[in-house]
């Protein structure tokens, strides 16, 4: 695994991700395990093959809702927030590249740890302090980041500036779990094998 020590959203790292399976598309993979592949990992699947297949990415700039543009601007200030609460240093994430697949964590923490940083709206952040834990979709990112990064934990982290002082941020620390990993490594496998029937058929056209 080689580590790229680059900022998200550069055309560096939009280059780099081109064709490879990423933490923020892995629910898509693994949705429906062990059953059959939804239409979102079809498409997925069909969207890295060209990418492989053409050796360059789809897409040259990237659509940016509103929400994202907050979650991006809000993103530095949970971090720092983070920083105090926990009393440590969030070194970048950068972009780790095993050649099909790629994750860019938006922070690292020492050496076992890292952070996932999601700047929501009062109703989500809601949702996740009245039930705790942590939504299976972003379960499945932080375990692809624990995976890739083989780092022991990452805190997933919401952050919500308009709740009290002392409720903006909501932080669920989630630990390797060797079971979790050999289901997303089966998994992963068996989506390789979907991209590569998409390249074939691309070469038999």
């Amino acid at each position: 695994m080689k580590f790229h020590d680059i900022e998200q959203n550069t055309d560096e790292w939009f280059d780099l991700r081109a064709g490879k399976i990423t933490s923020s598309a892995v629910a898509k993979v693994m949705a429906y395990f062990g059953v059959k592949w939804g239409d979102p990992a079809k498409e997925y699947a069909q969207h890295l093959a060209l990418e492989r297949f053409t050796g360059k990415r789809i897409e040259k700039v990237s659509y940016r809702s509103k929400a994202m543009q907050r979650g991006h601007d809000l993103e530095p200030i949970a971090r720092g927030l983070y920083e105090m609460d926990q009393m440590v240093s969030v070194t970048n994430g950068g972009f780790f590249d095993d050649g099909k697949t790629g994750d860019s964590p938006d922070g690292l923490v020492g050496k076992t740890g890292g952070v996932e940083i999601k700047s929501v709206e009062i109703s989500a952040h809601w949702k996740r302090i009245k039930r705790g834990g942590i939504d299976t979709a972003y379960q499945h990112q932080v375990d692809f980041h624990i995976l890739k990064t083989e780092r022991e934990w990452f805190d997933f982290i919401s952050f919500c500036p308009d709740f009290p002082e002392d409720m903006q941020l909501y932080i669920h620390r989630v630990h390797k779990d060797e079971n979790r990993l050999l289901k997303m490594r089966i998994r992963l496998a068996q989506f390789e094998e979907l991209i590569e029937e998409n390249i074939l058929l691309l070469k038999n056209k």
